[in-house]
């Protein structure tokens, strides 16, 4: 009766703030992998990399040798057609081989573009240096570049690099080490007390006692049986439970080199009267003669004429009530007539006031 009553309280408390227990965390085991390779792209029209990027045409002469194509090592070919090329791609979990992954590709060298070139045969290896996909095909290059010859051109986005959807084929997979552990561990992608207590009694509700519990606020431990489809069943029950995320605290992000100002809507301010203006301190020189009268016997005298004038905007003195949401704050911050750099000054000042209660991240 008790288990049913607490069964209860979860269901009633906020459904609305519930959220899919498999969106709030990681598995642990379960991840991707970068790939990296180096090839080259053939098939340009004229647009490859220049004669003095000598590893592109190392890289030409040695393609050559695995065709039989013998060539005088002092004499490397020289072709504007072929670029020297950086391949990525990301092997997500759990694919086998045979499937197909999407490509990047970006020069290496001077190349002005990649359009209209072919991706030759790559090998995409893991940190641990084996070769998990092979990479070919056909660029598909968002950008264009046209140039004259009088140096004149037009570059529209980025013409040296390109994608290839589906041009990797799958050549080894990633063994999962979570499938053959007795355990599953769930890593909160927000690490929060309340949100690991709520799935703690969410997921045992569901299964039983102490299968799932909390190590920290960020890491959580379930028993899980090892068996593959039993194991499958599991993971799809813990895909349907429901969770109430916890509290979070709110935040305002700055981004110092754009100014660009991010405030979500749970961010609040305390009763708080903001006044914004600005003084303007302008010096000017101007130079100037000075002639004497006709017939005083005077010398000119070269004159250095100063001028300051200040100018102090004026602002009216906003008056925010207790608990003032982020419509309030926009709409008052709006009338102040402030910029963003502005407003980071004003958000800045309110929380060293005590007055803002977010947390400040400036990246």
């Amino acid at each position: 009766m008790k288990r049913m009553f607490t069964l209860l309280l979860l269901l009633c408390s906020g459904t609305a703030n519930s959220r899919p227990l498999l969106d709030l965390v990681d598995i642990q085991g379960v991840r991707d992998n970068q790939l990296v390779g180096y090839g080259l792209v053939v098939g340009l029209p004229g647009s490859g990399d220049k004669a003095q990027i000598k590893f592109a045409a190392q890289s030409l002469n040695n393609m050559l040798k695995q065709f039989g194509v013998q060539l005088d090592e002092n004499s490397l070919p020289k072709s504007k057609n072929v670029a020297a090329v950086a391949v990525t791609a990301t092997l997500p979990a759990n694919i086998s081989p045979g499937q197909t992954l999407d490509v990047t590709i970006m020069s290496l060298g001077d190349a002005k573009s990649l359009h209209g070139g072919s991706l030759m045969l790559t090998p995409l290896r893991g940190v641990d240096g084996k070769v998990y996909a092979l990479a070919q095909g056909n660029l598909v290059v968002g950008g264009i570049n046209a140039s004259g010859q009088n140096g004149s051109s037009v570059t529209v986005n980025v013409p040296t690099a390109g994608i290839i959807p589906g041009g990797a084929i799958v050549e080894r997979s990633v063994q999962q080490l979570y499938q053959h552990n007795a355990q599953v561990v769930l890593n909160l992608k927000q690490p929060n007390y309340q949100t690991a207590r709520n799935i703690v009694n969410a997921v045992n509700d569901v299964f039983g006692p102490d299968v799932a519990q909390a190590e920290h606020q960020g890491r959580l431990v379930l028993s899980a049986p090892q068996d593959a489809n039993s194991r499958i069943t599991f993971m799809s029950m813990l895909q349907d439970i429901d969770v109430r995320e916890g509290k979070i605290r709110p935040r305002v992000v700055f981004n110092s080199r754009t100014g660009t100002v991010v405030m979500n809507d749970l961010v609040r301010v305390k009763r708080a009267a903001v006044s914004h203006g600005s003084l303007t301190i302008t010096i000017s020189e101007q130079q100037g003669v000075s002639q004497p009268l006709p017939f005083s016997n005077g010398t000119t005298t070269p004159v250095q004429n100063s001028q300051v004038s200040v100018d102090e905007r004026t602002a009216n003195m906003m008056l925010w009530p207790e608990g003032s949401s982020l419509d309030d704050i926009v709409q008052a911050i709006n009338a102040l007539g402030a910029t963003p750099a502005e407003l980071m000054s004003i958000l800045i000042a309110l929380d060293n006031a005590g007055a803002l209660e977010a947390d400040l991240l400036v990246i």
